[in-house]
C-alpha cells in the first residue's frame, strides 16, 4: 500500500457538488492499494499514519503526532498512486489492486484507524471526487508498505 500524507489546516472532499468529508487541523492521506496488498500492509500503514511525528512542539520542531495535537485525518482512495509511467506518457495502472479487494483493504485501514480512538472522516470509495486542502507547511510524505 502507498499513501501520500499531507499535513492540512483544513481538508474537505466533495462528491457530484456535496460535502461528504471534511476535517480540520490533521491529516489528509491519499492511499493506493497494490496487487498483492494484504492486512499486513494495513496495519503497517495503521502504525505510521497515527505516529508520524509532524507537528510543530512548543520549540517549533516536528516532534507532535496526529493525536497529540487533537488533529483528525481524512482518507481518500486513490488508486492512480500505483501509475506506472516508465514506458510512453499514459499512465499503466496493472499494479493498482482490483476495486473489490481494494476496497475491503482501504476499508480495513479506515477501521483499524477508527479502534485506535483518531477521528477519521473517508472519501467515497470509486467516486469522482473534488478534494480541497489548505496545506500546513507544506509538509508531505509518501509511505510504501514494501520500502
Amino acid at each position: 500500500m502507498r499513501a501520500v500524507v499531507q499535513r492540512v489546516d483544513e481538508a474537505s472532499v466533495a462528491v457530484e457538488g456535496k460535502v461528504v468529508a471534511q476535517i480540520s487541523r490533521g491529516l489528509l492521506v491519499l492511499v493506493g492499494v497494490e496487487n498483492g496488498d494484504s492486512g499486513g500492509d494495513v496495519s503497517f500503514l495503521k502504525r505510521k499514519i497515527i505516529n508520524l511525528r509532524v507537528f510543530d512542539d512548543s520549540d517549533g520542531r516536528m516532534n507532535l503526532a496526529l493525536r497529540d495535537v487533537g488533529g483528525s485525518l481524512l482518507l481518500v482512495s486513490q488508486f492512480t498512486l500505483h501509475g506506472e509511467t516508465r514506458r510512453g506518457n499514459r499512465p499503466d495502472f496493472t499494479r493498482a489492486a482490483s476495486a473489490p479487494v481494494a476496497r475491503d483493504l482501504y476499508n480495513a485501514l479506515v477501521e483499524e484507524i477508527r479502534a485506535e480512538g483518531v477521528p477519521v472522516e473517508s472519501g467515497v470509495f470509486q467516486a469522482m471526487m473534488k478534494v480541497r486542502l489548505v496545506n500546513d507547511g507544506p509538509v508531505t510524505l509518501i509511505l510504501d508498505s514494501k520500502n
